[in-house]
């Protein structure tokens, strides 16, 4: 994708449909998210999926590919982290059981891009160059 070509804007009208009924606090946390997951993949491939009201990035859109989604709750965003299970987790915010996902809770603009946030997401990248 290249910045400002069409998959580019049809990705950006395909979050805006997604985040639309999203309270706006919400929608901004979603927001910071994709600035902080482009900001380290640039090249990531981005994927709305309207069924699980999810954002997927990935190397490619194929499960071995994809490395993040972005999911909204009522108070809160969900960082899903494909490898979750075998991420340094040092402040202790990664979360849940699943047998390789996990995520992480973020609650506000501030956390979506904070050095403990972003340790992670290298992390995560570290796992799948």
């Amino acid at each position: 994708m290249s910045p400002g070509g069409a998959a580019e804007t049809n990705i950006e009208v395909e979050v805006d449909r997604l985040l639309g009924d999203i309270p706006p606090e919400i929608q901004a946390i979603c927001r910071a998210l994709r600035a902080t997951i482009r900001s380290e993949v640039p090249k990531a491939v981005e994927q709305v999926d309207f069924g699980n009201r999810l954002i997927a990035f990935g190397r490619s859109m194929k499960m071995a590919g994809l490395l993040f989604a972005i999911i909204p709750h009522g108070s809160w965003v969900n960082l899903q982290l494909a490898d979750g299970v075998d991420l340094a987790d040092p402040d202790g915010l990664i979360e849940g059981t699943g047998k390789r996902i996990r995520h992480v809770k973020v609650r506000s603009i501030e956390e979506a891009s904070s050095a403990p946030l972003l340790a992670i997401v290298r992390a995560q990248l570290a796992m799948r160059p």
